[in-house]
């Protein structure tokens, strides 16, 4: 791997650490609030919100300008967020602000790959650095919940600046001042990244003026972009299954923390350490698939999706800890198998079509229209009174269906159009060797 690709890796992981951990103070701090629990549910589809929106903006953005200066950028939106959230104003809008500059970082995050490293090298990038992300998911959870916990927050909130009232006076406020300190680190890291020689993409002449302009002038190129890449044979069938993948998944990460209360009673520094063992078992199988993966036969992971939705609905039955960590293990070992080859190939077929940020915000715009559907799905029926049991039971049934549909769809394409999805598996044979 070339040395800047470490330099994206340690900015990935610090940025990601920190969004991770502040999505656990946020919870915290609406608890602490006396919130509704739809509100705290209502944390996982409001960070999406600005992913969906402006996913014909930062996409183009992303390919206009240098994506280290992009990275950083969205850094210190993210930053923006977390003082929001610190001085007073409600954790959900801040909350949305802080997914504001991680709709801005992903095309940039993900794109700069595709840019700096061959195609032989994608499935294996993508391995690191969503094995690197789910070690970030891991411990920025954990260490969000140990910063809201009694032990860590009482030595926070000791220290103070003489002669400064900082008016940060509870647990889930002094983890979230700390949060920043971590974002700042990552903004640091992305000042390092070598411009990758890429030219850029600028955006159009016309429409220089204000936001709400460029929103109208680049609708007709993303919406382009968009049913390109799910006409593509291979990229219809990427795309729904990492759609599918992280609208699930990303949802379960409340989810879990739902039922380790239900289940297990266990309070929000007990049950973040639940969904970090998730994320461990993905981390396996992200780096098992970067290993042994290769882009040409990508698709073969998708019955396991099947298999995952199946297993989140045996969920419902464990009410030991011994039996729930394997089980969360196995659960997110196929998640991570599944989503690194698929990603990688998604990857490649938009960059090919269109470009590596547009092909990236066209993929945020999908997945994170899934993570809010489904999200706001989930909020409904916290509010209505329906328990965790059968938003699980839910959830699990959706990922089962769809993924079956997907299966059934690749095979349907593979018998009607055969000679165009073996020659785009010959590319992707043919750009491995390059």
């Amino acid at each position: 791997m070339k040395r800047g690709f470490y330099t994206i890796m340690s900015a990935q992981f610090f940025s990601s650490l920190a969004d991770n951990a502040l999505f656990v103070a946020a919870v915290e701090l609406l608890r602490a609030h006396g919130a509704p629990e739809w509100q705290r549910a209502a944390l996982v589809p409001i960070f999406t919100v600005f992913y969906v929106l402006l996913a014909p903006l930062v996409g183009a953005f992303a390919d206009a300008l240098p994506k280290g200066q992009v990275m950083f950028v969205a850094n210190a939106i993210k930053v923006v967020g977390c003082v929001m959230m610190l001085f007073g104003s409600h954790p959900l809008v801040a909350y949305a602000i802080v997914g504001l500059g991680a709709a801005a970082y992903s095309p940039a995050k993900y794109g700069i790959l595709t840019e700096l490293l061959p195609a032989s090298q994608l499935v294996k990038a993508n391995g690191w650095i969503e094995g690197l992300t789910i070690a970030s998911i891991i411990l920025g959870i954990v260490l969000g919940g140990q910063l809201v916990g009694h032990a860590l927050s009482s030595h926070l909130l000791a220290f103070d600046f003489p002669l400064i009232d900082t008016g940060v006076d509870t647990p889930p406020e002094a983890a979230i001042a700390t949060l920043i300190f971590i974002y700042v680190l990552a903004a640091w890291f992305n000042t390092r990244i070598p411009h990758t020689g890429v030219e850029m993409r600028p955006l159009r002449a016309n429409v220089r003026h204000g936001l709400a302009r460029n929103l109208f002038a680049l609708l007709p190129d993303f919406w382009h972009c968009n049913a390109r890449l799910w006409r593509d044979k291979l990229g219809q069938i990427t795309l729904a299954t990492t759609t599918l993948f992280w609208g699930a998944s990303s949802n379960l990460k409340y989810i879990v923390l739902a039922w380790a209360s239900l289940a297990l009673g266990y309070n929000t520094a007990q049950a973040s350490s639940l969904t970090g063992v998730v994320a461990i078992g993905t981390a396996v199988g992200a780096i098992v698939a970067s290993m042994r993966m290769r882009l040409d036969v990508a698709t073969r992971v998708i019955p396991l999706g099947i298999g995952m939705g199946l297993l989140v609905i045996g969920m419902n039955f464990i009410s030991n800890l011994w039996v729930a960590i394997p089980f969360l293990i196995l659960l997110g070992g196929l998640g991570g198998f599944l989503v690194v080859p698929m990603n990688a190939l998604l990857q490649h077929r938009g960059h090919n079509l269109m470009g590596a940020g547009r092909s990236i915000a066209v993929q945020n715009f999908n997945e994170n229209a899934s993570i809010l559907c489904l999200g706001v799905f989930y909020s409904v029926c916290t509010g209505l009174g329906f328990s965790a049991y059968w938003a699980i039971t839910a959830f699990g049934l959706i990922v089962a269906t769809f993924m079956w549909m997907i299966k059934r769809l690749h095979q349907r394409n593979l018998r009607k159009y055969p000679e165009e999805v073996e020659h785009l598996l010959a590319i992707a044979r043919s750009d491995k060797h390059h």
